[in-house]
Formats: structure tokens, sequence, C-alpha cells
């Protein structure tokens, strides 16, 4: 009789999972996400910014699942609990068993309640209605500068934290700021974007090579770096720091940090301070053998005892660790710790120009780093679309 493996969440650790898991035909899988598309949150600068459309960011799950011929099903719900005893999963309107659960529920923005006003005035990149509300705004400023030729008032746009989200952002609205002073001309030199973080420098925890060649980028678009600035409050029009000073906004997005999703809130187990969960070696949670959670909602740690960074790739190899190890459990095979080591990371800064590391040793920048980024994105996004036409045949010939 086939194992049953539930798998909550449908971003990349999820979708990785699936894929990986999808390789025995001894496991029947179960996908459950409230959502019915995989948001490709990676690409949400471009999109964000203009260069990117709608259907570059999101995947149909419930096609795209119809491409493993009956193997993987889709179910469009909202996970409220899980009861580990009992081995279910309860969702809004139903009871799904599982032999082995996978919770990759990912992350939210963390609106840092000690700022007075964040959460009611800023926007955040990891909800794609969010994303498309930014878009909006950015798009209908633009148009504004276009109309209006006698403006000249500086309109200043910020972004809350200079990690990996907030410098992409950044650096993608300032590069099309730049390209527009060519239908625009002058008039859009008065729109300014303001990158703010309270750490020492952008990009912490990352190579010199990454951020002194980001940071050149930046400053290359006019992007204003304000590095060891403490943010305060916020009301509709002022940003308030610590030192007193204060900065004119027309809108902000807060990538400063996360916090993991409301269903963790749920499950009473080991916890870090931003809910996400606390495991073992192997992955488990609370150490149930066949529980097992991936991504940003968990805690993932490298060789050294050092937290790695919340990303696509952590959250990608996570899930073939774990879709591995249930293999590897279902077939009475030894089973390893996760190896949690990075292959590399690229950084989009605005137009076709990236900057990225190897395997710790290949250096890239310039038009070099913005091709493989882009192959790297292409073959992901490319891969989903081949199942959802894989899906598409497989329906067309039970018809």
């Amino acid at each position: 009789m086939n194992k049953k493996v539930v798998v909550i969440g449908g971003g990349y650790g999820g979708l990785r999972a699936v894929e990986f898991l999808s390789k025995d035909a001894g496991i029947d899988i179960v996908l459950i996400d409230k959502n019915p598309y995989h948001y490709l949150q990676t690409e949400a600068y471009g999109y964000i910014a203009g260069k990117f459309d709608m259907h570059d960011l999101v995947i149909d799950l419930k096609e795209w699942c119809d491409g493993f011929k009956e193997r993987a099903q889709f179910i469009q719900d909202k996970v409220v609990s899980v009861d580990f005893d009992k081995e279910l999963v309860k969702s809004a309107t139903s009871l799904i068993d599982y032999d082995y659960l996978i919770i990759a529920t990912g992350a939210r923005t963390n609106f840092f309640s000690f700022i007075e006003g964040l959460k009611e005035h800023s926007y955040g990149v990891k909800n794609l209605h969010r994303a498309f509300n930014f878009r909006v705004e950015f798009e209908n400023l633009i148009y504004k500068k276009l109309q209006n030729t006698k403006e000249s008032q500086d309109i200043n746009l910020v972004i809350g934290g200079a990690g990996l989200s907030g410098v992409e952002v950044a650096a993608e609205m300032a590069y099309v700021i730049e390209a527009y002073k060519k239908t625009i001309g002058d008039r859009v030199k008065s729109i300014k974007i303001y990158l703010i973080d309270a750490s020492k420098t952008i990009l912490p925890g990352m190579s010199e090579f990454i951020i002194k060649n980001t940071e050149k980028r930046l400053e290359s678009l006019d992007v204003n770096i304000l590095t060891e600035t403490f943010i305060d409050r916020m009301d509709e029009n002022y940003i308030y720091f610590k030192d007193s000073q204060k900065l004119k906004y027309h809108f902000m997005i807060f990538t400063g940090g996360i916090k993991a999703s409301h269903l963790n809130d749920s499950i009473d187990v080991q916890k870090n301070s931003i809910s996400q969960f606390i495991p073992n070696a192997e992955l488990n949670i609370d150490n149930h053998k066949n529980v097992f959670a991936i991504g940003d909602c968990v805690e993932i740690k490298d060789a050294k005892g050092e937290i790695l960074p919340p990303t696509a790739q952590s959250a990608e190899r996570s899930a073939e660790y774990v879709a591995e190890t249930i293999m590897s459990k279902i077939n009475k095979k030894r089973v390893k710790p996760f190896d949690a080591s990075m292959l590399g990371i690229f950084i989009a800064l605005g137009g076709k120009y990236s900057v990225g590391e190897l395997f710790g040793f290949i250096k890239v920048s310039g038009y070099t780093a913005y091709l493989l980024k882009k192959a790297i994105a292409k073959l992901y996004y490319l891969g989903l679309r081949l199942r959802i036409n894989a899906g598409y045949m497989s329906r067309a010939e039970l018809k």
C-alpha cells in the first residue's frame, strides 16, 4: 500500500518536495495551499518596477499537480492546525490524514510592533496582492510625472531593509527611473530612492565582494543608502528616526524582517523569536520522526551553527533533503543529517546587471552575472511550465 505524504505550502520548498517525492511510485502526494497559485517571490523586484508581468510571477497549482498524472493531488484550502498524535491535518473544510507530513508554509513580513505606524503605512513583498498594490503606486507616480511639466518637488520612495529583497527592489526601481529620463526628462530626477537599514552595511552577512559591488551599483543609480539608521515611528507623511531627524516620503516598502506563517503559531513546539520551528538534524519538529519543516518557516543552520538567510535556495535544498529522507525511511535505508551548505547567490541590480558568487570562489558581476541569474530563473520557470503542459496532455488523453 502506498504511503501518503502531505505537503502544506505551495512555495519554492513545497513544490521542490513534490517534484522529488514523485520519483517514488510508492508515494501518494497531497499538496495543500490557501492560494490557487505558486508565487515566484524572487522575481517580485522586477514585477514591482514593471519589468515583469503577472504571468511571469504565478503558476496555477492544480494545473501543475495535474502534470504528475494523478500522482499528486492539489487541495486549495487553509490549514488551521495539525494533530501529530492522530496524524491529521485540519483545514478550514476537512481533515486530511498522512503517513508523512512536510510543513512548508513560508514566512510573512514582520512589521515590527516597536516601530509605531510601520504596518499601517508601508507595503511588503511576501504577499502577491501587496506587491501588486506597490506596483500600481509606482506606475501611478511615473504617470503623474509624465503629465505634470511644472512639478519639481522631490518625491521620496523608501525601502526599509537592505537585505536581498530590499536591495533588488531599490536597484530595479532606480534603474526604471533612470530609463524614464529619456521620455520624461529631468522631471523624473525629483523621484528619489532611499534604502534604509539599521545594520552597519547593506546585505549584512554576505561577502565583501557582494557588498562592495552592490554598493557601487546602487550609488551609480543614485540610490541614497542610509545604514546604521534606526526608524522610531511613521505617520502618513514622515518617517521619524531615533536621531530626531525625519524624512518626508511618498510610499515605503518594508523588507526588514520576516516572521513565520500563522500556522506556526497554532503548533505547540519549540520555536525561535520569529516563530520559526527549531528542528533536529533531520529537520523533524518536536522529534516527530514523520513530520518535517522546510524553508522560511523553520530555522536552518549551517555546519558552523550560523542561521542561513531565508532564500529560495535554502527552501529548495531543505525540500530535496526531506524528500530523499522520507523515501529512505520508507525503503528502510540509512538517513544522514541535513547539510545546509549553500551553492551560491545572485543579486539582481537593475537592468542587465547582477552580482553573484558560486561555490565560494567564482565571483562575477555585471552582464555576465545577469545572464547566469536569468538562466537560473528561466530554467526554474520553464520546469514549472513543462509540468503544466504535461498535465494538459494527460487530460487530453483521458478525453
